[in-house]
This record gives C-alpha cells, structure tokens and sequence, in this order.
C-alpha cells in the first residue's frame, strides 16, 4: 500500500503492485471535457443537489435575464409589472428575471505524497486530479473563469482564473506533471496550510473554491484561514478517500512505517475496530469543522469513477 507523509502499512504490496497505472495522463484529462455535463457549479441548483440555494446572498450580479411571465403576487415590485400582458390577459402580470452572476472558480488541489494512496481503481491523488479537470471543463463550458492552486510536497502552482481553453489545458498539464511526479522521497516542505494561503490571495471574494484534499494536516490554523476564505466566497470542499483508509482488516506481522521507521502492528486486539474507530473520529471533526462555516462536504472515492460521483451529487441523472 504505501509510501505516505504519515505511517503505511508495510506488509502490503505497493500502489504500483496493484494498478496497472496510478498516475494520471494528460490525455485523460482532456477526453474529461465530454464527461463534464449533466451537473452545474452555479447559483441555479438542482432540487437534489448539495449546494442548491447556497449561492445567491454571496455574489454579485454582472446583469438580468428573463426567466418568465407569471401572474402577480402580493408583494412583487410593481416595477416589474407587464402592462401589455395584463391588458391583453386582464390580469396582472409580472415579468420575472434571474441575476447573472460571474463566479470565478479557484480549484485548490492536492498533489502531495500522502494522496500517493490507493487500493482498487486509482490513487486520492490521481481522483483529485480527475476532479480538477472536470470541474475545469464545466466551469469553461459554463463561460466563467477558472484558476487554480495545485501543490506538491515542495511546490505550489498559481494559475490566475481566466476565460480560455488555453487555461484548462495549463491546469491539466500542470496536475499531470505534479502527479507523476509521486512519490517524493524528500522531506516536504509544502503544507495543506501554505497552499489555502495562496488560494486566500487571489480568491478575494466572489470566487467559488473548491477544494480537493484528503485533508492531510489540517490543524487549528486550517480552520481560520478557511474561514477567511468563505467570508466572501463559496467554498465546496471535496474529501478524497479510499475504501482501505476506513475499512482495514489487521494481518500478522504487519508494520507500520514513515519511510524511515518500521514498527509493528498490535493486530490480535480488535485491530479493523479500533481503525475504524479514527477514522470516523477524524471524519466527524472536520465535518463539524466545514458545517459550522456552512460549506458542503462532496466526498469523492478512489474506487468509483469520479464524473458518476459528481453528476449524482451536484447534478441530474441522465434522464432515458
């Protein structure tokens, strides 16, 4: 299994053992434009999807489009009146608009040696890479600018958001580059915490982040720099896992080891239990973390592929 900035499990096989390839490609990343449809990162949500009604009191307008003619309710701006329909219809009527809204989007990724992890389809890493880019390409296809902070165990990649395919294609090579890249054997010298700094310089405000992690070392001052950022922008914070992180059965002999250090396993007392236990432990601090800054958690599995995740979370299923 292996090779994290925290403790693995020695007996296993490593990553490369058990996928015929764990690093991503830039040419998987591009074919993602066509998987990036049936869900949307805008104000206007779907009734089913986590961030549905989420957006409208953050951001601001860039104009007006026309969504309907409705009858009159006690209440509406009379400036919205339609005189030509109520005369025609002889009854009120009002035309209603929804607000435009420009939203830039940040992506914040993950490329770190602790999301070099995976135990059936691919790596955290590699899902987060897939993330990035689908978002990318929906953004894109959406007409919004999309930027984004991709970092590594010793560096951080900027890239302003912008409105071109030029863009997207930058952060795509840019994830493939850091992600094959992994594993570094150096120490690292980059933190979950320098890369949110980053994202906080250019979201100012008006931006929807997203964040795609496994959350590896986050701390007390994670959760202040977090809510500097959503103060003033809409935060999507996306918990990349793999099955074998939560649900482990213990085996004999098994060590546990940083890459230096090699020590062994109690596996004879309850061992799955007891993993199982931290794990949930963890996952309920940082949920009560993000919940109390009002940000949705999209949780994202290495086992699965990551559009179908997305669709059913923020979007709709593909209708027959």
């Amino acid at each position: 299994m292996k090779k994290s900035s925290k403790s693995s499990l020695s007996s296993f096989p490593s990553v490369k053992d058990l996928q015929p390839n764990p690093y991503v490609t830039l040419d998987a990343l591009v074919r993602l434009q066509f998987d990036a449809h049936n869900f949307t990162l805008l104000p206007k949500q779907p009734v089913q999807s986590l961030l549905s009604g989420r957006h409208a009191s953050r951001l601001r307008g860039r104009g007006l489009a026309f969504e309907e003619l409705r009858d009159y309710r006690p209440g509406d701006d009379i400036r919205t009146m339609d005189w030509r329909a109520t005369a025609r219809l002889r009854k009120a009527h009002v035309r209603v608009y929804s607000e435009e809204r420009e939203r830039p989007t940040l992506l914040v990724v993950d490329q770190r040696t602790n999301m070099f992890f995976g135990s059936i389809r691919t790596t955290k890493a590699t899902a987060a890479a897939e993330l990035a880019a689908l978002g990318a390409w929906r953004v894109l296809h959406s007409g919004d600018r999309v930027g984004a902070i991709l970092f590594g165990d010793h560096e951080i990649v900027e890239i302003r958001p912008h409105r071109s395919r030029k863009n997207v294609l930058r952060i795509c090579h840019e994830l493939t580059r850091l992600n094959q890249a992994l594993p570094s054997d150096k120490t690292p010298t980059i933190s979950l915490n320098d890369a949110l700094r980053a994202a906080a310089r250019i979201a100012h405000h008006d931006h929807l982040v997203i964040l795609a992690t496994d959350y590896n070392g986050d701390n007390d001052q994670t959760h202040r720099i977090v809510t500097r950022i959503a103060a003033h922008n809409d935060v999507l914070a996306a918990l990349v896992y793999d099955p074998l992180g939560f649900e482990l059965q213990g085996t004999p002999g098994m060590e546990a080891t940083d890459g230096r250090n090699r020590i062994p396993v109690d596996t004879a007392t309850a061992f799955k239990e007891r993993f199982r236990k931290v794990f949930d432990q963890r996952i309920a601090q940082l949920k009560t973390n993000l919940r109390s800054l009002r940000i949705p958690i999209l949780p994202i599995c290495t086992e699965e592929s990551v559009a179908r995740q997305v669709r059913t979370a923020l979007g709709q299923q593909l209708r027959r």
